[in-house]
């Protein structure tokens, strides 16, 4: 075994290379860094982001946290700059916490301000959220190479932005940021440990047969390893899992608020959920909640789209766009649930008549099934991919941003807007989307506390069939049978003759699992007929599957909510083109085992089309069942349109981010900060003049008008919430903002 575990480490390393380099989407990510390259300055830090992600810990709810705080640094630092931008941190309170902000006079170049605070923001931002990485020592060293390619001085350390260095305003902001992730209800200073959440059950040992010690079926169980690898291929010491981010529901979000939450108290420990979805399917012996069947059904699910794993079987697909995607609705009974993931695999998607982009009927793309979903399976992976899944849709993002036929239009609407710009606001919005989604997939998995299909299915095992009542070993907790799939052992059976105690039991016909692998670079397990006590599902020994929840899927989750990001800021639900693709090559890209046996090119025509794939790889990769899948995506479109929607407020509008004193001549505002009142003292008198205080979002708070002749002007300020606001001066069709602190 630890010669198998130490093939799996290799391969690992070896694929997660090949895929950063070769295969994602033909985007290269290097340890050194061209300054002079035509990346904007925003994208270079999102690819050493992304490399950090990949040689840390595997851990989707702290990375999306990660590409959510980093972007929202690049984002204002670009944004203090521009007249129609705001801040999302800076000189605001965000969920309780203050970055206070004085002002900042720009004295040079816009954009070299905008590159430089941008950088020093992301760079001790990094620095510290990956100081104690496993891969620390690779990570710090390409943060130090891309600073010094662009020729910044590391050792510029200083936070007194007050003296006009873009620096040093970068510093701050880091600085506000740090302050903020240390508070936010994340544990980040207790290295993200749980606080309380403790599991009702006992470990499950895979490599033994069945589940015994279970004590309900309903809630998560840790497994017990040999050796636990997690999914970035890092190896966690102690070879136990521990639950990650049970109580994540608590974290500070970005666009959620209290109207879509729901606080819940287990023993006087609390569990924030948001959108909460209700309760999965329940099993109990008495069927109190009538979702024995779902439950069963669902569970039994997962075995059997396991059958789908042999390319040798000799079912072929065709996987383009033309029979693959454009799903138009999704199940809301158990009876549509049935109807919605067929037997043979797949859904209802009938796929697109033709490429909008071109016209034409998209070209038929057939592949053996059982290299299709093996590919899927390990292509949307928690695992060996290695960004996690918020990760990985950033990285689709960059390649949507990089292909040639995207127009960047905000929304597909306007002026074409320069990379900088475009960069900034689509990760802005989409890492505040990944945020919200893991703020709200893992609150409920901590509060609802599922169980994985390898439990349930091992639970089940343990106590028959449930569905014949002819057949012998009946019990309402068992798995229901179906011809072909899921049998009783009979004493002329080949599992009898290896051992007569099988006889009666439940055998699947489906992925043979670990057992039968000796060399993952050369060896395939296949697809036969196996003890339903020692299923395992399609992923490797030392990892079987994530350390937390089932319910509901993160990656339904992350996905529909991303897709809705991209699909709103293009303006399009189409890939630029009409066709995203991704190609592993010929028994190169697997993990788990060799293969696939053919070049495997996947497809999709729209964003919501890669998502829905997602979430069915899930299936075939034995850690959800469809339970899980449903309200991901349909919580995941609510949250990428609330995230886009939330985000969008601060890029509109004519509030102004800087004091550029040429702008602003007409008027002074003090005291500032402010208290009780404040004055504004006008330079010159004017026949047509109007002044707005206004929040940070650019809603109204107060309005003077008819001020022909005045020379001051006092405001009462008493009993306005404290926080930077700005005063907006109009005259004769210009306009002037000045920035207030009230106190």
């Amino acid at each position: 075994m630890q010669e198998l575990i130490s093939d799996y480490q290799s391969k690992i390393k070896i694929k997660k290379y090949y895929f950063i380099f070769c295969l994602t989407f033909g985007i290269l990510t290097l340890p050194l860094f061209n300054a002079s390259a035509q990346n904007s300055i925003a994208r270079k830090w999102n690819e050493v982001l992304l490399e950090a992600i990949r040689n840390d810990f595997a851990r989707p709810t702290v990375h999306a946290r990660n590409l959510f705080h980093t972007s929202a640094v690049l984002y204002d630092s670009w944004a203090l700059f521009e007249p129609e931008a705001t801040p999302y941190f800076l000189g605001r309170e965000v969920k309780g916490w203050e970055c206070r902000f004085d002002g900042f006079v720009l004295t040079g170049d816009k954009k070299a301000a905008q590159e430089e605070a941008m950088s020093y923001a992301a760079y001790r931002l990094l620095n510290s959220r990956f100081k104690d990485s496993p891969g620390a020592s690779e990570s710090l060293f390409r943060f130090d190479s891309l600073m010094t390619a662009l020729g910044y001085n590391l050792n510029n350390t200083s936070i007194n932005y007050q003296s006009g260095e873009p620096a040093r305003l970068g510093n701050y902001l880091a600085s506000c940021i740090i302050a903020f992730g240390l508070q936010d209800g994340s544990n980040e200073g207790g290295g993200y440990a749980n606080k309380y959440y403790e599991s009702v059950n006992s470990f499950l040992f895979p490599s033994e047969p069945g589940n015994p010690d279970i004590e309900d079926p309903n809630r998560w169980q840790p497994l017990a390893l040999g050796k636990f690898i997690d999914q970035s291929g890092q190896e966690v010491i102690g070879g136990a899992t521990t639950f990650l981010s049970p109580e994540w529901g608590n974290v500070s979000p970005f666009a959620l608020n209290n109207l879509v939450r729901t606080a819940f108290q287990r023993e006087s420990s609390v569990f924030n959920v948001y959108h909460d979805p209700g309760n999965p399917p329940y099993l109990d012996e008495e069927d109190k909640e009538g979702t024995n069947e779902a439950y069963q059904w669902g569970f039994s699910l997962v075995s059997i789209w396991g059958a789908h794993l042999d390319p040798a079987d000799g079912v072929m697909w065709d996987i383009s766009p033309s029979s693959k995607g454009n799903v138009l609705s999704y199940p809301n009974s158990f009876e549509e649930y049935k109807a919605f993931y067929k037997l043979e695999g797949g859904d209802p998607g009938t796929g697109h008549e033709l490429n909008p982009k071109t016209g034409k009927p998209y070209e038929s793309n057939i592949v053996p099934r059982g290299d299709y979903t093996r590919v899927l399976a390990e292509f949307w992976a928690d695992g060996p991919d290695s960004e996690t899944p918020p990760g990985h849709w950033f990285t689709i993002l960059n390649y949507v941003n990089d292909h040639p036929d995207l127009v960047k239009k905000f929304k597909g609407e306007g002026e074409i807007i320069d990379d900088l710009e475009w960069d900034v606001k689509a990760y802005f919005i989409l890492g505040g989307a990944m945020h919200d989604a893991a703020v709200t997939a893992w609150g409920i998995k901590g509060w609802y506390d599922y169980i994985r299909p390898v439990s349930a299915l091992r639970f089940m095992a343990d106590h028959g069939q449930s569905s014949d009542n002819d057949k012998p070993n009946l019990n309402p907790l068992g798995i229901p049978l179906e011809d072909g799939l899921i049998e009783l052992v009979e004493r002329n059976d080949p599992l009898a003759q290896q051992d007569e105690l099988n006889i009666g039991g439940v055998k699947l016909k489906t992925w043979k699992g670990p057992d039968y692998i000796n060399e993952p670079e050369t060896d395939k397990a296949g697809v036969g007929w196996i003890m339903a006590k020692n299923w395992w599902p399609y992923q490797r020994p030392t990892f079987v599957t994530p350390p937390f929840a089932g319910y509901i899927s993160g990656h339904s989750t992350f996905s529909r909510a991303a897709a809705e990001v991209l699909t709103l800021l293009t303006g399009d639900p189409f890939f630029p083109g009409g066709l995203g693709e991704f190609t592993a090559k010929k028994n190169e890209f697997l993990v788990f085992e060799e293969g696939p046996s053919v070049d495997v090119t996947l497809q999709w025509a729209t964003y919501k089309d890669a998502s829905d794939q997602t979430s069915l790889s899930r299936i075939w990769g034995g850690i959800h069942p469809p339970a899980d899948d449903i309200p991901g995506r349909i919580i995941g479109e609510k949250i990428g349109n609330q995230a886009f929607k939330f985000a969008e407020q601060f890029f509109i509008g004519d509030i102004t981010g800087i004091e550029n004193l040429a702008q602003l001549d007409g008027f002074i505002v003090f005291p500032n900060p402010a208290a009780n009142k404040l004055k504004v003292s006008f330079l010159e008198k004017s026949k047509n003049r109007k002044i707005q205080l206004l929040d940070v979002k650019g809603d109204e708070v107060k309005s003077f008008e008819n001020l022909e002749g005045l020379n001051e002007l006092e405001i009462d300020i008493t009993g306005i919430p404290k926080g930077l606001y700005f005063f907006r001066l109009i005259e004769d069709h210009q306009t002037g903002v000045k920035r207030v602190l009230i106190k």
